[in-house]
This record gives structure tokens, sequence and C-alpha cells, in this order.
């Protein structure tokens, strides 16, 4: 079963079952996944409530090519003292769930990463996004800076695997402009 969702240019969201052929169009985009998930037999879980000014809601993943799992032992002291504010989760992999505070998200993302490397010695490499669409999401924290920091998360690990160092990446950002 398959469902399709796609903001339209009026702001409005159309979802669709490709099984049933149900479609719906809808100002919340809350309210055509409800109605989806009905319409196929799924449970739907409304998302939580948003998080006090000043904190960002993320998933941060621990994913390699060597498939090792939750129960890994390198995880061991993470999933007893993960960082404040952070639970440890089994997606196949290593996984936390966190609302931490930062000025942006990627400021939260960033000093989540570091206090795990730090304190555990563990490079948290994804944001668990599954398909990245970059063009998705225009607001600074949200679904876009969560793809932006999973892509530069990711990239950093690729590289890393490839044998790229830091002074290797900055060329790269600062030829491209960033300011």
């Amino acid at each position: 079963m398959s469902l399709h969702f796609h903001r339209n240019p009026d702001g409005t969201t159309t979802g669709r079952n490709e099984a049933t052929g149900f479609t719906v169009t809808h100002a919340e985009e809350e309210e055509v996944k409800r109605q989806l998930y009905e319409d196929a037999g799924w449970a739907y879980t409304p998302p939580p409530p948003p998080v006090p000014p000043g904190f960002h809601r993320f998933a941060l993943v621990h994913e390699e090519f060597e498939h090792t799992g939750f129960a890994d032992e390198r995880y061991a002291g993470l999933r007893a003292r993960p960082p404040e504010g952070c639970v440890p989760v089994d997606w196949g992999c290593f996984a936390l769930k966190c609302e931490r505070p930062g000025r942006t998200l990627l400021d939260a993302v960033a000093g989540t990463v570091a206090e795990v490397r730090r304190e555990h010695g563990l490079v948290m490499n994804s944001l668990g996004v599954e398909k990245p669409d970059e063009w998705y999401g225009a607001d600074r924290d949200g679904r876009g800076a969560v793809i932006a920091a999973h892509l530069m998360l990711t990239a950093i690990h690729r590289a890393r695997v490839l044998g790229y160092r830091r002074k290797d990446l900055v060329r790269l950002l600062d030829a491209a402009g960033i300011e």
C-alpha cells in the first residue's frame, strides 16, 4: 500500500492512497494524514505537542554498513547515560530521540553530536531521514533544517570513510561560498 503527500502552491496538502484511489485535500497536513491512515485501515497517532521555545525535537542515528544493532556493546554507556533530553531507541540500529535546547535546530544537533562524541566516543552520523527531499520545507528549524543536518552528517561520515579530512570538507564549504 502506498500513500503519497503533496504540498500545493496554495498551502494546502493533497494525499492519495494508491491502493484505494482515495484522495483528500485539506489546509491541515495532519488532517490529510489522518484521513489517509483511516482509509488504509492503519492506526493514526497525532504528532506530539510542540517543544518549548528554544528547544528542538530531532533524532540522531548511528548507522553503519556492518549491521550492529541497538544491543551492540559500543552503545552500552550511551544507553545507560544518554544526553539530557534524549532517549535511546531501537530502530534496527542505535538511535536517540531528542528534545534539546539550541538557538537553532542545527545548533541543538551540533551540541548533541559533540556531547555524544566527547562523552561516549561515538559520532552520530544521521538524523534518520530515509528519503531526504532537500527542497521540502522552508522553516529554518523545521523539516528543511532536519534534512540539511541529516545530509551534512551523512556527508561527513561518507567523507571520513573515503579518507577525506576536515580541511577537505572546509575547502569545499568555502568554495561553495557559504557565509
